[in-house]
């Protein structure tokens, strides 16, 4: 699973939800995504903004939750904690 989702060459975007300038937001790859998923002490909250179709030719990271699409509800669907460090992913290659 982990090398598929790496095959895709994924970009993840990390954003700590405290930090809403420009400078807020990380690139990360897969490799580093997996050694933050190893801090048990306080996990980022992963998200993935694929389309279902997406989801079921290459699969979901284990854990993560499903946005239901581009226009979703960020009071129910994001945490509520506002230091909370967030992690989105997609295969889109723009």
């Amino acid at each position: 699973m982990r090398r598929s989702l790496a095959s895709l060459l994924l970009l993840v975007f990390a954003y700590t939800a405290s930090s809403f300038a420009d400078d807020g937001f990380k690139i990360i790859h897969v490799d580093d995504l997996a050694k933050l998923m190893t801090d048990h002490s306080k996990p980022p909250a992963i998200y993935d903004a694929n389309p279902g179709s997406t989801r079921e030719r290459e699969g979901i990271i284990p854990g993560a939750h499903l946005l239901s699409s581009s226009a979703y509800d960020v009071a129910k669907e994001l945490p509520a904690a506002k230091d909370a460090q967030l992690v989105f992913y997609c295969a889109n290659t723009h």
